[in-house]
C-alpha cells in the first residue's frame, strides 16, 4: 500500500479551473479512491467516537477509552495468530471487555481498581499474542501488526470503508436513541434509578457501544492513539459549552472536521501519517479552548 500511495501521488492532477491551491489539492485528493474511502470510513468513525467520547468525559470514563484502545490490539493480534480476520478479533474482544468491565463495577458503571485490573492482564496478553504472531505469522502479512497499532485508513478497500461507514452510522443511531436516558443516568444516577430509569443496564450498553467504537477506530487511527479521538474533540466540546445537547453535536462536528483536517494534511503531506495528523489536529483544537480562559480575568467582586 505505501508504494501504491506513493505511485498515486506521483501522478498528473487532473485537469481543473483556475483557481486556488487549496482547491487545486482538495480537487487531486477526491480524484484518488484512495482519499475517497479514508473520507468515507473517517467521517462515520469520527462522528461516533465524538458521541461516544462525550459521555465518557461526561461520566468520567476516559479511562476506559485508554485500556479498550489495548484491549483492541490485543484482540486484532489474537485473531491475527488464529489466521483469522483481525476486525473479527477487534469487535469481540473490545466488546467483550467493556462488558466485562461494566459487570465489575457499579450499576454498570467501570471502576479504577477494574479498569486497572483488567488493563495489566489484557496488557500481558497482548505481548503474548504478539510474540505468537511475529514468530509464526508475520511472513504472510508482517505489517498488519503496525497498522493495528498506528491505523491504516489509507489503506482501507472500498469494502472495508463502507463495513466502517455503516458500522460508525450504527454506533451513532444508537447512542442518539440512548442520549437523553444516559445522559439523565450521566448527571444524576441516583435520581435517575429513583425514577425508572435502567440504569445498569444503560451502563452495559453504553460501554458496548464505547467498545464498538474503540474497534472501529483502531482502523483510523491505530489503537495507541484511540484515546485522543475519543477524548479530545469531546474535552474541547466541554469546555467551550456547558449545555449537554449543543455540546454533544459540538463534539461530533469538532471530531468529523478535525478528521478531514487530518486526511487533508497527510494527503498535502505524504510524508505525515494520517493518524498524527488527525490527533494534531484533535489536540490543537483542544489546547485552543484554554486561549480564551487563560486572557480571561474574574470580575472584581463589589464590597
Amino acid at each position: 500500500m505505501t508504494y501504491a500511495l506513493a505511485h498515486a501521488m506521483t501522478q498528473p492532477l487532473s485537469a481543473v479551473p483556475a483557481a486556488g491551491p487549496h482547491l487545486t489539492v482538495l480537487a487531486g485528493a477526491l480524484g484518488h479512491p484512495f482519499f475517497q474511502h479514508a473520507l468515507l470510513a473517517g467521517t462515520a468513525i469520527a462522528a461516533a467516537a465524538g458521541l461516544t467520547g462525550y459521555f465518557l468525559v461526561l461520566r468520567a470514563q476516559v479511562f476506559v477509552g485508554d485500556a479498550l484502545s489495548h484491549v483492541a490490539f490485543t484482540g486484532a493480534l489474537a485473531a491475527l495468530a488464529m489466521g483469522v480476520d483481525l476486525r473479527i478479533g477487534l469487535y469481540a474482544a473490545a466488546v467483550a471487555v467493556a462488558l466485562l468491565l461494566g459487570s465489575l463495577g457499579r450499576r454498570g458503571r467501570a471502576d479504577d481498581v477494574a479498569i486497572g485490573s483488567v488493563f495489566s492482564w489484557i496488557v500481558g496478553l497482548g505481548v503474548f499474542f504478539l510474540t505468537l504472531y511475529t514468530t509464526s505469522h508475520s511472513a504472510g502479512n508482517g505489517s498488519a501488526g503496525v497498522s493495528v497499532l498506528f491505523g491504516s485508513i489509507f489503506g482501507l478497500s472500498a469494502t472495508q470503508a463502507l463495513t466502517s461507514a455503516l458500522v460508525g452510522a450504527g454506533i451513532c443511531i444508537a447512542v442518539v436513541a440512548v442520549a437523553r436516558p444516559l445522559l439523565f443516568a450521566s448527571l444524576d444516577e441516583a435520581v435517575a434509578a429513583a425514577r425508572g430509569v435502567p440504569v445498569r443496564t444503560l451502563g452495559f450498553v453504553f460501554l458496548a457501544l464505547v467498545g464498538a467504537c474503540a474497534a472501529e477506530a483502531t482502523q483510523a487511527v491505530g489503537s495507541l492513539l484511540i484515546l485522543g479521538l475519543l477524548a479530545a474533540p469531546a474535552g474541547a466540546a466541554h469546555r467551550l459549552t456547558g449545555r449537554p445537547l449543543p455540546g454533544l453535536a459540538l463534539s461530533v462536528l469538532l471530531a468529523v472536521a478535525e478528521m478531514w483536517t487530518g486526511l487533508g494534511v497527510s494527503y498535502a503531506v505524504p510524508r505525515m501519517p494520517p493518524s498524527f495528523s488527525i490527533l494534531a489536529a484533535a489536540t490543537a483544537v483542544y489546547a485552543a479552548t484554554y486561549v480564551p480562559r487563560l486572557r480571561r480575568r474574574p470580575a472584581a467582586v463589589p464590597a
